[in-house]
């Protein structure tokens, strides 16, 4: 009471986050040339630098840490350690002949040696080719086969042995590094098929009894070839140079009234996003450049809360399918008692006011009363939350950044741009926007006639372009030529808005759009984030056809919400019945028009029938991508009949 509580500080100006070029591009309001030569720190340059500075702030700091059971504390390596063993394990593979330049596969869950293989090969110049640990058979072959890798790391038996198990139609790959202990039939079996194949640590070996100096990459050599998660098809491998992510990384660090700014060497980030995603890595990155630590999951995102809670860290990167989940858990436990909802509203709207001023704390009297147990569900000590790769809802962001009292900024991006392409700024008050230009790139907005959005209104196809953007796909020139135009432009598919204080707004998705039969274009997706704001969907797929005058929708019910309202209804019977029941799918069917209508869908987007799915889509059916995206092609196929079924019904 004594002490006022004082505003996040910034120099960034809210009615100004961009500046107009005479192009009719925009770049950040601060600066003038995103193709600058300058480095925003001088001596990083490549992702060997940023290490190596990491290694410089932190030496006998904790660098990688990890858990091995629920009773468990992390265990960590210091950066000493790190360094040490990332370069014992690079010396440990050119001893065993892999030169500069070559493609190096990982194949596994993220975790302390994921790092150190990563760093080895950035020590080695090597370039590093990810795979999601949870691709197919068929994904993972063509990716192997395309990129033609000649060793793979990969973290258990059982995916080493699926390795093993397909390697005739994976000629190019001789050798197998698995981080596990070495299984005596594996072993067997990879000799019979001529496969070498060694456990981590005795490459490390190697290297000890073989050490070779480094051989560190220029900023324009090749770092990583980063699989798109395949959304629409087979996947596309991103060529992504030292510089594109360095560029990036550092970027967003050290940016005046970014993120990075708030970095130290006792921040500690929490990494469960796949390693083999843009996202996660450039993180990671922004991590190493300032010497902070990082703890990993088990592995099972079901574990995500235990983990985190031990962990206790301060920068968290979240989805927002995760802080959904997240919301919607504190709001179903606050119905069952007037007292908690009313207590859970107040505190709400008191946190609201308070980020209204510019003022993000977690110890007032109502984070103390009230909102304390949901802060400790990420373990209490989290000041930093950055949050991609789809959009947010406004009131998720809202009540997130009051309940959880730290900064939570909404970024924009695609693996084609590294990473980020816009970001908001530290403090950010408002909602509904993605925030400016990020400072190492351009964004313009292009007409899209046939979707009746047009420049000269602020609105059009995100146009990106900066050193920050890609390569090119790898062996995919005419992929290459339809991403980046002659001008070096980006054209990313997804449709922005320029707001009037320069912010950019994600407002449609020019990809994955189809034509009703009366000529209007329908973009699912979006039809998709609106309606999993019903408190009834956990997952839905949108799809229509050129042929009919109406789309149709596959709805996945959250069970936690449908089945107590059944109950609630005197309705009897498990998941599966009560998907079947009538009187069930008209009140989810009427939920989610009633949503659709309140965020502004029209009436040619509103769906005219849906069917109600028990079974979540997953990796495992193949029906999502390891980032959770919907397989548009492979729903539409898995759904056909029952897409049929209701456009016979439609009269």
């Amino acid at each position: 009471m004594w002490s006022k509580p004082q505003p996040v500080p910034t120099r960034i100006d809210p009615e100004h986050r961009s500046k107009q070029l005479k192009d009719g591009s925009r770049i950040m309001a601060q600066y003038t040339d995103p193709f600058s030569d300058e480095y925003m720190i001088e001596d990083v340059r490549t992702l060997y630098d940023v290490f190596n500075r990491g290694h410089r702030l932190s030496k006998h700091k904790a660098c990688l840490g990890e858990r091995t059971g629920p009773a468990q504390k992390y265990q960590w390596i210091t950066y000493d350690e790190a360094m040490t063993r990332s370069r014992n394990f690079g010396s440990g593979l050119v001893h065993l002949g892999f030169q500069k330049g070559d493609n190096f596969g990982i194949y596994s869950v993220n975790n302390s040696k994921w790092v150190l293989t990563e760093q080895a090969c950035n020590a080695n110049s090597l370039v590093t080719v990810p795979l999601y640990d949870s691709l197919g058979p068929d994904a993972f072959k063509y990716i192997i086969n395309l990129t033609e890798l000649k060793v793979l790391v990969c973290d258990t038996v059982d995916r080493a042995r699926k390795v093993v198990t397909n390697s005739a139609e994976i000629p190019s790959l001789k050798t197998i590094i698995i981080m596990s202990d070495m299984d005596d039939d594996l072993k067997k079996d990879a000799t019979e098929k001529d496969l070498c194949i060694y456990t981590f640590e005795q490459v490390e070996t190697y290297g000890i009894n073989n050490p070779h100096e480094a051989s560190p990459p220029a900023p324009s050599d090749l770092a990583t070839i980063c699989f798109t998660s395949g959304t629409t098809g087979t996947p596309k491998g991103a060529m992504l140079s030292h510089a594109n992510i360095v560029r990036n990384a550092s970027t967003l660090s050290s940016t005046p009234d970014h993120i990075g700014k708030m970095f130290s060497a006792e921040d500690c980030h929490f990494s469960y996003l796949p390693l083999a995603h843009m996202y996660e890595r450039t993180i990671q990155a922004m991590m190493f450049l300032h010497g902070c630590r990082i703890g990993f999951f088990r592995g099972d995102v079901k574990l995500l809360v235990e983990d985190m809670q031990e962990l206790k860290p301060t920068i968290f990167t979240a989805v927002p399918r995760l802080l959904n989940r997240i919301y919607d858990k504190i709001q179903a436990g606050a119905q069952g008692s007037r007292i908690k909802k009313f207590l859970l509203d107040t505190a709400i709207r008191q946190k609201q006011a308070e980020i209204e001023q510019g003022i993000v704390r977690k110890d007032s009297f109502w984070d103390k009363l009230v909102l304390h147990k949901i802060q400790a569900l990420l373990g209490g000590n989290v000041r930093v939350i950055t949050t991609g790769s789809a959009p947010l809802s406004e009131e998720v962001l809202k009540f997130m950044r009051a309940a959880l009292g730290c900064l939570i900024m909404e970024g924009y991006g695609q693996t084609e741009a590294t990473a980020a392409v816009t970001f908001q700024y530290a403090g950010e008050r408002e909602t509904g926007h993605v925030g400016g230009p990020v400072a190492c790139n351009y964004v313009k907005l292009i007409d899209v006639p046939e979707m009746d959005y047009h420049c000269s209104d602020d609105k059009g196809e995100v146009c990106v372009k900066g050193p920050n953007v890609f390569q090119g796909y790898y062996k995919q020139p005419e992929l290459t030529a339809d991403a980046i135009d002659e001008e070096g432009w980006l054209h990313t598919g997804d449709i922005g808005m320029w707001l009037p204080n320069g912010a950019l707004k994600i407002i449609d998705r020019k990809k994955n759009i189809y034509k009703l039969a009366q000529g209007e274009y329908i973009a699912p997706e979006k039809i998709e984030n609106v309606y999993a704001r019903s408190a009834f969907v956990m997952q839905a797929f949108v799809d229509g056809d050129s042929l009919k005058t109406c789309s149709m929708a596959v709805i996945v019910p959250d069970p936690e919400v449908l089945i107590p309202w059944a109950r609630g209804k005197h309705l009897e019977g498990e998941l599966q019945e009560l998907c079947k029941n009538p009187i069930v799918k008209q009140e989810v069917f009427q939920d989610i028009l009633d949503v659709g209508k309140s965020h502004g869908l029209s009436s040619l987007e509103q769906v005219k029938d849906i069917f109600l799915c028990a079974d979540i889509f997953t990796l495992d059916n193949g029906l999502v991508t390891p980032t959770f995206k919907n397989k548009r092609p492979v729903l539409k196929k898995f759904f056909a009949e029952e897409f049929d079924r209701m456009y016979s019904s439609v009269k």
